[in-house]
């Protein structure tokens, strides 16, 4: 609570996603999870597992978890949980299940459970297909129902409701104009309606808050929120309202029968706290103010709890959560302590280079001043005389790391510092120093039009704008943010630029059309914009930068513009290319008609597509050409225009081992964009996904999983222009008579063959990356994200398809190593070591400007980032190196040449003299 630390954590899986969290008993944490069907009991002082039920599950239904807050132990007092159409009693000390009630054939759906205080009768409420409130009251010791009540609803419920006591419930209509008290009374059970305009004028569609507060609940109006007390009959009053940028906590009690809760309402970059009785409004207990960075966005959830002070007055603490999901403890006035839980939720990556180290260029917080330069020497001389306190060494050793090569936020000659910019679900970009992995700014998007529909943008990805070279040095670079408001694909898009050094939104703008595919280009205007085509939902495309000069740019090169979409649930994909433009439909001249090229159609009932990967477009490959033991030339079919495509068995869609090898086989395509020509396929009998793939130069490596053999496999396909192979004649090439130079296109049939095969590889994998280089000399090495959450290095050439059994002394000079059956894991290959990137997503690479070393950021629950020597550091000194050795060597050298001199000459003089 002091300082934000978390005491103990566990990352279920990505299918084993909770739906529920209670305490019971006062000691563990209950823990409902994959659709109602697993509950856990974990130790809350060390957070160790006491218990875990799996629950049985026919249908897929919503989940419901009730805890009760009495705290003696006792099976009279059972966890009730509603999932997959059952409801069940559970024991908190054991976990054993008591009973169950089957609601499948009702077509019931559990909404709330509330127990009166001192009797075992539970009231179960739901709704059948949303049109019929249902009240089962159940034994709570046997699980007999005791009684049932319902009332047909013509309009139909929303869902929404709020239970405001242990005897009250409200529910809200479909209509959103509507509230229905419920009420359970000596075991009858009352329904009563109250319109929405009958408690606020001009009313509109109407909101129940998540807020439980006692005998009152939280609506939400025309952007205000309403407290509605709920009287004895059941009879709603408005007693408050409150703006629409209020959140508010679950009431807790602070004395003899009252109730207080928090209420927060952020304004700009202050956060007004309030603290309030439950029975009386106007009385405040707490009011406070507290300045705090607006780059946060608006409150979504505040947590209260209380506390005694020394004077035995009530104090107040309230942890509050944040748009962009990070977590704030607020106690007397102040900011307690923060924690940004938004970098848990990264969903793309990109890198940039950090300013030269010159006047006038800086990133955000860079610059330092007078006094604290000045308190930095003072307290280096402090620690120098031994007159530091411990609060005076702790400031030392932050202006050391600050102050460290490594640290610093210039540009380095080793291309070792850089800014990784991440983007989180959020919406909120972060640059972090890859020195130390502070976050050197960070920044919260929102869209240009303060419309109610598109406060923020969602379905969000990152690209790189602009990247000024030396003949541009005063732009700084900056990126593109590409966004949606709203989870249609129809949905307009969000164009948000933002310079990397500052954190600065340079611009913003609603584009008017939807966004379904962002294409940047390989072309740049004078202050060096990438071009970017953005295509809609109607078969258009848009130029962006929206400028003469790049729309001139994009005329020239109108014809050598192809891009393919992938239609995964129709096993389509389609190639396109440019048509004309829309004058002829809107007055927008940057925007453009299409025609499809061509389409490739894979037969559903046989193949369902499931990965698709292409190169990367700034790969830098060093060389074209390979020569093998032989002596021979192989040219690499390097295109950055080809596709990796992989089907599989539609009954080999679903869960591994869930169909046998014969019902199951994966099929691999190797597909030119450009013509839509398959220039490869290959067929894997009695194999199934998940399939994770790295495509790079002219190899694709990709991992599956074998039903017959029972194992993971991982297959390599390399492929080579058979084309060019008369190239090979040096005649030819000193007589001028080759074809190096004779314009190559998509359209002439590539001669290609290709070189594979496939290993045995004992782990399941959650992605794959490759290491990049500047030049891409370097050899590289597969990146490979275990399902244990870590990271192996594997050298390129383990999966290098001319292994043999008994390679040749050539090929061993060449460096190919003799071939098993299995990929080798050697524990010291692991790159994260003994740590764990829990909840591992993705892996991104980028080249330093030294050739040897490549930058690795992995992210998921945890970041993680390293630099990787795949072949050493063969073009640097190692950080270790002992300079001082070095010198003291040299010194000496120069020192025993001298003295061999002196004593050389001496010696000449005496033989002289003889």
């Amino acid at each position: 609570m002091q300082h934000g630390e978390i005491f103990w954590r566990h990352v279920l899986g990505t299918k084993d996603a909770i739906d529920g969290v209670g305490i019971a008993l006062g000691k563990y944490v209950i823990t409902l999870s994959s659709e109602g069907s697993t509950l856990r009991a974990w130790n809350l002082p060390d957070g160790q597992m006491v218990w875990e039920t799996s629950l049985h599950s026919a249908q897929h239904s919503k989940s419901l978890l009730s805890v009760p807050i009495n705290l003696k132990v006792d099976k009279d007092y059972p966890i009730i949980v509603f999932g997959g159409g059952y409801l069940h009693a559970v024991s908190a000390i054991d976990g054993e299940v008591l009973w169950k009630k089957d609601f499948t054939a009702e077509g019931f759906e559990v909404q709330r459970v509330l127990q009166l205080p001192g009797s075992s009768i539970i009231y179960v409420l739901g709704f059948i297909n949303f049109s019929e409130a249902v009240v089962y009251q159940i034994d709570s010791k046997s699980g007999e129902v005791v009684a049932e009540k319902s009332m047909l609803f013509p309009g139909g419920f929303s869902g929404e409701i709020s239970s405001v006591s242990s005897d009250k419930v409200v529910v809200l209509d479909s209509t959103r104009s509507i509230l229905v008290t419920i009420g359970f009374i000596d075991g009858d059970i009352s329904f009563q309606k109250t319109p929405i305009s009958d408690l606020v004028e001009d009313s509109g569609k109407a909101e129940i808050l998540s807020a439980l507060l006692s005998n009152m609940l939280a609506v939400k109006v025309n952007k205000r929120t309403l407290f509605v007390k709920v009287g004895g009959e059941g009879k709603l009053e408005v007693v408050d309202s409150l703006s629409d940028e209020t959140a508010m906590s679950d009431s807790l009690p602070v004395a003899d029968d009252q109730e207080a809760f928090a209420s927060v309402h952020h304004e700009g970059s202050k956060i007004h706290l309030m603290v309030k009785l439950v029975n009386e409004l106007d009385n405040v207990l707490l009011r406070e103010t507290i300045q705090m960075d607006q780059h946060r966005g608006r409150v979504h959830k505040v947590f209260m709890n209380n506390y005694i002070r020394t004077d035995r007055s009530n104090g107040f603490r309230a942890l509050i959560v944040m748009e962009d999901h990070s977590l704030l403890l607020l106690q007397q006035g102040a900011i307690v302590w923060s924690r940004e839980e938004g970098l848990a939720s990264v969903t793309d990556v990109t890198t940039a280079e950090l300013p030269l180290g010159k006047d006038g260029v800086s990133v955000a917080k860079v610059e330092h001043t007078l006094f604290e330069w000045l308190k930095g020497h003072v307290l280096k001389l402090k620690g120098s005389l031994l007159l530091a306190s411990p609060e005076d060494v702790v400031a030392i050793q932050e202006l050391r790391v600050k102050s460290s090569g490594k640290n610093k936020l210039t540009r380095d000659h080793n291309g070792f510092r850089k800014l990784i910019l991440a983007l989180t679900r959020p919406g909120k970009l972060f640059a972090l120093h890859t020195g130390d992995g502070r976050i050197v700014w960070s920044m919260l998007l929102k869209s240009p039009s303060n419309s109610q529909a598109c406060e923020r943008p969602n379905g969000i990805s990152l690209y790189q704008w602009q990247v000024p070279h030396h003949h541009a040095m005063d732009e700084n670079p900056s990126v593109l943010v590409v966004g949606k408001c709203g989870s249609d694909s129809s949905a307009p898009g969000v164009l948000s630029f933002v310079d990397v050094y500052t954190g600065k939104e340079i611009s913003s703008s609603d584009i008017g059309h939807s966004v379904v595919q962002v294409m940047p280009l390989p072309f740049t205007d004078s202050t060096e914009q990438r071009l970017h085509l953005i295509a809609d939902t109607v078969g258009h495309v848009h130029l962006y930068p929206k400028t003469s000069e790049a729309l001139s740019i994009f005329q020239r090169e109108f014809q050598n513009v192809y891009w393919y979409t992938v239609e995964a649930d129709d096993g389509i994909i389609r190639g396109h290319v440019m048509k004309g433009s829309c004058s002829s439909e809107t007055a927008d001249e940057y925007c453009f008609t299409t025609r499809e090229l061509w389409t490739v159609v894979f037969p559903l009932e046989s193949e369902k597509i499931i990965s698709t990967l292409t190169r990367k477009p700034n790969e830098v490959v060093h060389t074209q050409a390979k020569v093998n033991s032989d002596q021979d030339l192989l040219y690499k079919y390097v295109s950055r225009n080809l596709l990796f495509v992989a089907t599989v068995s539609p009954k080999g869609a679903g869960e591994i081992g869930s169909v046998t090898p014969e019902e199951s086989s994966l099929v691999v395509y190797l597909i030119d964009t450009i013509t839509g020509r398959i220039l490869h396929r290959l067929s894997h009998q009695g194999c199934q996904g998940p399939v994770h793939a790295v495509f790079s130069e002219n190899w694709v490596v990709y991992h599956y999983f074998n039903l017959r053999a029972h194992k993971y496999e991982v297959t390599v396909v390399e492929i080579y222009d058979q084309s060019r192979a008369e190239n090979k004649n040096v005649w030819k090439l000193i007589l001028g008579k080759h074809n190096l130079t004779a314009p190559i296109t998509s359209y002439s049939r590539p001669e290609v063959f290709t070189k594979s095969q496939s290993y045995f590889f004992a782990q399941s994998v959650k992605t794959i990356a490759v290491t990049s280089t500047a030049k891409g000399i370097t050899s590289k090495q597969l990146l490979i994200g275990t399902i244990g959450d870590q990271i192996l290095a594997l050298d390129k050439r383990f999966v290098d398809p001319r292994r043999t059994l008994n390679p040749s002394q050539a090929e061993k000079e060449e460096g190919i190593i003799p071939l098993t059956d299995t990929l080798p894991i050697i524990p010291q290959a692991y790159i994260t070591h003994s740590h764990k990137v829990e909840g591992l997503r993705g892996i991104v690479t980028a080249p330093s400007k030294l050739e040897s070393t490549t930058h690795v950021f992995a992210y998921g629950v945890d970041l993680f980032y390293t630099r990787l020597a795949p072949s050493k550091t063969y073009d640097s000194l190692t950080d270790d190196f002992s300079y001082a050795l070095l010198l003291i060597t040299i010194v000496a050298l120069v020192a025993a040449i001298y003295i061999t001199w002196v004593l050389s000459e001496k010696k000449e003089l005496s033989e002289k003299w003889r």
